[in-house]
């Protein structure tokens, strides 16, 4: 039996132009995909579309979510053995991608940015370059 804190989070997935949404909180040095953690009760759809709207300012069109995979590492700036479970999707929007809420930049990035992404982000990285949705 694993005992180990785990942290279920949520995450979209935009890719454009080769390059990967991203984003940096206030007060963070790390770029995190966007999302965050489910409430009581929420779906996945219901979840994710929360936090990006409240993050990014647009909305995600229901129907056009699709399961990309659930990855899991060690949680950025938590004690060691507390892991982060990222569910991540890939959905159509409607709006324009600024920041809001706490997120103080958004950006997008290429697979050599991937030192300044979360361990959890790295991995999703990782994946995305093997399963060719971005390049090196």
């Amino acid at each position: 039996m694993d005992h180990r804190k785990l942290i279920d989070k949520i995450a979209w997935i935009e890719i454009q132009d080769g390059k990967l949404l991203s984003t940096r909180s206030k007060g963070r040095v790390k770029y995190y995909f966007p999302g965050g953690k489910r409430e009581a009760g929420e779906t996945d759809f219901e979840s994710l579309s929360r936090e990006i709207t409240e993050e990014l300012t647009v909305s995600l069109i229901p129907g056009t979510e699709q399961l990309l995979g659930i990855f899991q590492a060690q949680a950025d700036a938590h004690p060691e053995g507390i892991e982060v479970k990222m569910t991540c999707y890939s959905c159509q929007y409607e709006g324009q991608i600024k920041p809001a809420a706490e997120i103080e930049e958004v950006v997008w990035l290429t697979y050599q940015d991937r030192d300044k992404v979360s361990p959890v982000d790295q991995v999703i990285l990782d994946w995305l370059l093997e399963t060719n949705r971005i390049q090196k």
